[in-house]
C-alpha cells in the first residue's frame, strides 16, 4: 500500500511539473503571438501608407503619359 501511494505521489508530482512547464510554454507562445500581431499591424500600416503614396504619385502623372 505504501509503495502504491509513493508511486501515485510521484505521478502526481510529474503531472504538476508538466502543468507548470506547459503554462510557461503557453505564456511564451502568448507573448510571441502578441508580438507577431503587433508586427502584422505595423506592416499593414506601412503597406497602406506605401499604397496611398503610390496612388498619390500616379495621380500626379499627366494623362498623356498614362
Amino acid at each position: 500500500m505504501n509503495s502504491e501511494l509513493e508511486a501515485l505521489e510521484a505521478k502526481i508530482e510529474q503531472v504538476v511539473a508538466l502543468v507548470h512547464q506547459l503554462r510557461a510554454e503557453n505564456d511564451v507562445l502568448k507573448n510571441q503571438m502578441a508580438a507577431a500581431e503587433a508586427e502584422r499591424l505595423h506592416l499593414r500600416a506601412t503597406m497602406t501608407a506605401a499604397r496611398e503614396r503610390l496612388e498619390g504619385l500616379v495621380d500626379k502623372i499627366p494623362e498623356d503619359a498614362q
